[in-house]
């Protein structure tokens, strides 16, 4: 089930929240956890399965950890079986395929005969809650949070439909209090509205018509040097949208139970360097892997190479992260050069010299070199597109053909829109300030959401971007 469908707005959504409110207060936190299993369970029930064994495991891990006058090897000992049980779930299901059909590759480039490669699915959203439910175990080891109250409270974390399947990844520090007292008010369920509304134009307005010009891109034998540029530049546009627009939907979804998202996006496009992208750009899982990978390895605290070290490894760990691919590998690696080569240039480097509209377009192209390598489906494919983008690739009459298509009035007129909304633009939440104090504001979000939904009819079902991390 997906947020931009008929079944999820039209029946789920309205029968969750009408029950959800007729509903004692003390048994909402159940019914919630047991609606996003519905929720979840919609793709295939056996992913339930998956993710109550999860919750189990660190329920119980969670204890152990909190147990008043446990020793210190046993609270550790606790937090090692929540990561290796974590980490085991998240490492067969995302990565076995991968490791596997790499070795048998290297097996036959060797004449030794190859082996079958079991095919495992991907549960939807398991990166996502697999580091959820790990960092509550380490967070109670730190001090930084209390024991869940009852696994009633902790599944409903755990589980919650807003945020399930892709992010932001939510701490449990950050939200137990809610768990508990969470008093629903009327400004507040105005804002969710809101934030669910604009979060739902951003995909199917923006995301999904950019995406019929970046899939014909990616997927075109022939481009002109003009057109990748275009295709790239539709990714890069899809991918923002989608992943913001889903995250403003998850903080207005979480906002109608009462709930307080984390906001996952602060302009990225806006960035005036690589590092400044990464303070903007899925902030949830970038301050997670600060906060529970790149720190815990020493951050910057042991000298310049081991600084080095750590930024790379976090980088490749993050772009491994997103997929089981080599792709994904290289962007993780791209962005992790960039990161060492601006740390490398000091405080005072010689692009700060220039202007900021500058140092933006600057960072934002090497973002979409980036996003090549995170689009393409293969090394040789991200290598051939990075090609066109100078020399263009193919048959050129072919070229013009896709051209054509692809560089008319409505995809050129959304495409602007969209930079607008980048560049020129306010964030949502600002968006959402404004409009709650105005009521033409409101007035303009429901018409521009009611042209939302209208265009959803005439789109076939187009999952999210990240539900496949």
């Amino acid at each position: 089930m997906v947020f931009t469908s008929q079944v999820f707005l039209f029946y789920f959504l309205p029968l969750v929240v009408g029950i959800y409110y007729a509903l004692p207060v003390r048994g909402r936190n159940l019914f919630l956890a047991l609606a996003s299993y519905v929720f979840y369970g919609w793709w295939s029930p056996w992913f339930v399965l998956l993710m109550a064994a999860s919750t189990a495991i660190d329920w119980f891990c969670g204890i152990a950890v909190a147990k008043p006058g446990a020793s210190e090897r046993a609270r550790k000992g606790a937090v090692a079986v929540s990561a290796v049980c974590n980490l085991s779930l998240l490492g067969f299901f995302k990565y076995y395929m991968f490791a596997a059909e790499s070795v048998d590759r290297l097996v036959r480039a060797f004449g030794a005969d190859g082996f079958q490669v079991m095919r495992v699915v991907l549960p939807v959203g398991i990166s996502f809650y697999t580091f959820q439910s790990m960092s509550y175990c380490i967070d109670i080891y730190r001090g930084r949070a209390t024991r869940a109250p009852s696994v009633t409270d902790f599944a409903c974390y755990i589980s919650m439909f807003p945020q399930l399947v892709a992010g932001p990844i939510v701490r449990y520090q950050d939200i137990a209090e809610q768990l508990t007292d969470r008093p629903q008010r009327g400004e507040r369920i105005h804002g969710a509205v809101l934030y669910f509304m604009l979060g739902f134009a951003k995909k199917v307005l923006l995301a999904n018509t950019l995406g019929e010009v970046a899939d014909a891109a990616f997927e075109a034998g022939s481009l002109s040097a003009p057109l990748a540029w275009f295709g790239i530049l539709a990714y890069a546009f899809q991918i923002y949208f989608d992943f913001s627009g889903y995250s403003d939907m998850a903080i207005g979804l979480g906002g109608l139970f009462g709930f307080r998202m984390p906001v996952n996006f602060l302009s990225p496009y806006r960035s005036q360097s690589i590092t400044e992208f990464w303070t903007r750009w899925h902030v949830s899982l970038s301050s997670w892997l600060r906060d529970y990978l790149y720190i815990p390895l020493g951050g910057n605290r042991r000298g310049t190479l081991f600084t080095y070290r750590n930024l790379m490894l976090v980088m490749l760990l993050g772009g491994l992260w997103h997929g089981a691919s080599w792709t994904f590998l290289a962007w993780g690696l791209f962005h992790g050069v960039l990161l060492c080569l601006e740390r490398m240039a000091g405080r005072h480097p010689v692009y700060a010299r220039l202007p900021g509209a500058v140092r933006c377009a600057l960072t934002f192209v090497l973002v979409l070199f980036g996003w090549v390598l995170f689009r393409a489906p293969d090394i040789g494919a991200a290598a051939d597109f990075a090609r066109a983008l100078f020399v263009g690739a193919g048959d050129p009459a072919a070229a013009a053909l896709l051209a054509g298509r692809l560089f008319q009035p409505f995809y050129l007129l959304v495409a602007l829109v969209a930079a607008l909304c980048v560049w020129a633009g306010v964030e949502t939440r600002t968006l959402v300030e404004w409009s709650r104090e105005r009521p033409l504001g409101g007035l303009g979000a429901t018409a521009v959401f009611v042209v939302s939904v209208v265009a959803m009819f005439s789109q076939a079902e187009n999952p999210f971007l990240y539900f496949q991390f």
